[in-house]
C-alpha cells in the first residue's frame, strides 16, 4: 500500500497547481490581447499634422462627451482625444484637408475581457484559500505555523543508549526501571488498576546526567522519544507557547507508548503570579496549557513525561502535585565510586597508559559531575595528541585536571623571585597545616606555577562525608587561614594574596553560626532571612540588631581563634615550613608523597633538570566549598 500523504504534502501540491494555472492564464492573455496598439498623440500635435495634410484616415467614436480619434498619420497608427463638439472634427473640415473619415460605435465589453476578469478573480480567490489552509495547518491557532511544536522526534529503537551507559546514579536508575517496565508491559499494570506516574521530574546539578538518563529510559523501553527545551515553548506572541504545547501532546498521543522529555522545565514552569508584567503574560498561559494537557492523560494513556531542572524550588506548586509530576528523582553529584565508574565508561574508547589509575583520579575529583569528568578525559586526550603520544598518561590526566579547574599554565608570566618565595610560603602554610591537623583533608599536591589568576595552588584529597563535625569544620577554617599566617611567620609581613581565603573562611564561619548552630548564639535557623552576608542568599534580615551583633561577634571569634591556632601551629613547625618552601621554590611542584617524605625527615630525590615538577602540576582550591 502506498504511503498516505499528509495534509502538508497535499497543501504543497495544491499550491503548485494554482501557480501553474496562474502562469497558464498569463501566457494565454498575452497571446490573445491585440498587439501593436497606437500610441496616444497629443491634441496639439494632431492639429498641426492635420494642418500640414499629414493625416490620411480618421475613425471617430464618441464616449460620454469625448471624441476618440484613431487612424493613420504618415502611414503610422495614432490615437488622440478631444471634445465631442470640437469644430476640427466636423465632416466638412476633415474632408477639406483630404482625410478619409469614418465613424465607429462606442466599444463594449468583449468576451475576452470578461473571461480575463473572471479568471483573475478566480486565481485571487484560490490563492486566498491556499493561504488560509496553510495557517490552519500550523496547529489551529492564530499564530499559524508558529504553533507547531519544535520537539526533536527520535523513532522507536533508534536510541542505542541503555542504563549500562549511565553510571554514578544507581538510585535514580532503580526509580526509573518501573517506568521502563510499564512502557514495555502496560497491560500488566492496567489489569491491576495501577496508575503509572504521568510525570517524573529529574532534579540535579548541571551536568549530572539528567538528559542522558532520560535517553537511556527511551533506549531501554524502545519507544519513540520527543525531546524539547522549556524555552522552545515561549515566544513573544501571546498564545504561541500554548499552541506548541497542544501540538506536542497531540503528537505524543498518536505515538503512544512514548516518552516526552522537557529539558530545563523551569523556563516555562516557574511560579505564577510573580511576574513583573502581571499574571496574563505568555509564559503563564503556556504553563496553564501544560497543566491542562498533563491532566488530560488518563490511566490508560501510555505517555510518560520526563522533565529536568536544577531549580525545583522555583517550580509552580500545581505542576508538582500528584497526577502531574508524581515523582522527583534526584540525580546528584556522584560519590567516589560513581566517579570511577563514569571515568571507566568515558575511557572505553580512549587508549590509557597502564600507569593511569582511575580510582586515584576519582578520589582527586571530588565534587565533579559526569560532564566534568568527560571533559577532563577529553582534555587529557587532546594533550596526548598534541604531544604526539599514542596513549594517555597520568601526567596528561593531571595536566587536564589543572586546565579544567584553573586554565592553562602561564609560563610566560614574569614573576619576581620575591613574589615566588611569598607564594611558596603561602601554599606550604596551607598544606603543612592540613598535614598536621587530625580532621583536615590532606594535601596531595602543591604548585607555584601560575594558572589563570592564581600564582599558586594547593590540591587536597577530600573524603566523601555525609556529616561534617564541628571539629572538622574548625580544622578547615584553620587550614584556610594558614596561608596568611605562614606569610607572617616566615617574612614578618602580610600580603593581599589571602583575599579569597578570607572570603571562603568567613562564609563557612557564617554558616556554622546561622545554619548549623555551632556557636554560642544558639541553635537558631537564622540563615533563611540573614544570609545576605557576603552575598549569600537574600539580603534582608528579620531578627533584632542585638542578634545581628551576636552573630557578627561569633563569626569574628571563630575566625580570630583559628587564625591564632594556625600561627601557633606554624611557629612550632617553622623548620618544616622553611624546608618545604625551599623545595617548592626549587621544584615548582610537590606531590603528596614529597610532603610525607619531608615531614618524616627524609630527603627528596635529585631534581630532574628537564622536568622541575616531581609529579606534574595540580589543580587546587585552598578551601573547598562548605557542606550543603
Amino acid at each position: 500500500m502506498p504511503p498516505r500523504r499528509g495534509p502538508e504534502t497535499r497543501l504543497k501540491r495544491a499550491g503548485w497547481w494554482w501557480a501553474l494555472g496562474l502562469l497558464t492564464a498569463v501566457v494565454v492573455l498575452t497571446l490573445l490581447l491585440p498587439r501593436g496598439r497606437s500610441a496616444e498623440l497629443p491634441l496639439s500635435d494632431f492639429e498641426a499634422a492635420l494642418a500640414r495634410g499629414q493625416v490620411q484616415t480618421a475613425v471617430i467614436s464618441y464616449q460620454s462627451g469625448t471624441a476618440v480619434v484613431t487612424g493613420q498619420l504618415n502611414a503610422e497608427p495614432y490615437r488622440t482625444r478631444t471634445l465631442a463638439a470640437d469644430p476640427l472634427l466636423t465632416l466638412d473640415a476633415l474632408q477639406a484637408r483630404g482625410v478619409n473619415v469614418s465613424y465607429a460605435a462606442p466599444p463594449r465589453f468583449s468576451a475576452l475581457g470578461v473571461v480575463s476578469v473572471l479568471l483573475t478573480l478566480a486565481l485571487i480567490a484560490g490563492l486566498v484559500v491556499v493561504l488560509l489552509r496553510g495557517r490552519q495547518g500550523g496547529g489551529n491557532d492564530a499564530a499559524g505555523s508558529f504553533g507547531r511544536s519544535k520537539a526533536a522526534v527520535i523513532g522507536e529503537g533508534q536510541i542505542k543508549l541503555s542504563f549500562s551507559d549511565v553510571a554514578g546514579c544507581d538510585e535514580a536508575k532503580a526509580d526509573l526501571h518501573e517506568v521502563v517496565d510499564f512502557l514495555r508491559q502496560p497491560d500488566k499494570y492496567h489489569q491491576l488498576g495501577a496508575r503509572i506516574p504521568h510525570g517524573v521530574l529529574l532534579v540535579g546539578p548541571p551536568g549530572s546526567g539528567k538528559t542522558l538518563l532520560a535517553k537511556a529510559v527511551a533506549g531501554e523501553a524502545r519507544v519513540p522519544y520527543f525531546s524539547i527545551s522549556g524555552s522552545d515553548f515561549v515566544e513573544m506572541f501571546v498564545g504561541v507557547g500554548a499552541a506548541r504545547v497542544r501540538d506536542l501532546f497531540d503528537q505524543a498521543r498518536k505515538s503512544a507508548p512514548c516518552i516526552v522529555f522537557i529539558d530545563e522545565i523551569d523556563a516555562v514552569g516557574r511560579k505564577r503570579g510573580v511576574s513583573l508584567q502581571g499574571g496574563n503574560d505568555e509564559r503563564e498561559q503556556t504553563l496553564n496549557q501544560l497543566l491542562v494537557e498533563m491532566d488530560g492523560f488518563g490511566s490508560g494513556q501510555e505517555v510518560i513525561i520526563l522533565a529536568a531542572t536544577n531549580r525545583p524550588d522555583v517550580l509552580d506548586a500545581a505542576l508538582l502535585r500528584p497526577g502531574r509530576f508524581d515523582r522527583q528523582v534526584v540525580v546528584d553529584a556522584p560519590d567516589v565510586r560513581g566517579r570511577e565508574m563514569i571515568l571507566r565508561i568515558h575511557a572505553r574508547k580512549k587508549p590509557l597508559d597502564p600507569g593511569v589509575d582511575l580510582g586515584v583520579v576519582a578520589r582527586r575529583t571530588a565534587g565533579m559531575v559526569g560532564a566534568d569528568l568527560e571533559n577532563l578525559l577529553n582534555e587529557a586526550a587532546l594533550l596526548a595528541a598534541r604531544s604526539g603520544r599514542g596513549r594517555i598518561t597520568a601526567r596528561d590526566v593531571d595536566e587536564a585536571r589543572d586546565r579544567v579547574l584553573m586554565g592553562p599554565e602561564r609560563r610566560s608570566l614574569v614573576v619576581r623571585e620575591a613574589d615566588r618565595k611569598v607564594t611558596a610560603y603561602h601554599e606550604v602554610g596551607h598544606a603543612l597545616a592540613a598535614q598536621l591537623l587530625p580532621h583536615a583533608d590532606k594535601a596531595h599536591k602543591l604548585t607555584i606555577v601560575p594558572r589563570g589568576r592564581s600564582l599558586g595552588s594547593a590540591l587536597y584529597t577530600p573524603e566523601d562525608r555525609m556529616h561534617h563535625t564541628r571539629a572538622a569544620l574548625l580544622d578547615r577554617l584553620c587550614v584556610a587561614l594558614a596561608g596568611h599566617a605562614a606569610e607572617q611567620v616566615a617574612t614578618g609581613q602580610i600580603t593581599t594574596g589571602a583575599a579569597n581565603d578570607f572570603q571562603q573562611a568567613t562564609t563557612l564561619a557564617w554558616r556554622m553560626v546561622t545554619e548549623w548552630g555551632m556557636s554560642d548564639v544558639g541553635q537558631l535557623a537564622l540563615a533563611q532571612e540573614s544570609a545576605g552576608y557576603l552575598g549569600y542568599g537574600p539580603a534582608q534580615s528579620q531578627y533584632s540588631d542585638h542578634t545581628a551583633q551576636r552573630i557578627d561577634a561569633a563569626v569574628a571569634e571563630l575566625l580570630n581563634t583559628q587564625y591564632g591556632r594556625a600561627l601557633t601551629l606554624l611557629q612550632e613547625h617553622v623548620h618544616l615550613l622553611h624546608r618545604l618552601t625551599d623545595e617548592l621554590v626549587a621544584r615548582e611542584s610537590l606531590s603528596g608523597e614529597d610532603l610525607q617524605t619531608v615531614l618524616a625527615g627524609g630527603l627528596l630525590p635529585p631534581l630532574d633538570p628537564e622536568h622541575r615538577s616531581s609529579d606534574g602540576p595540580a589543580p587546587a582550591a585552598h578551601l573547598k566549598p562548605g557542606p550543603a
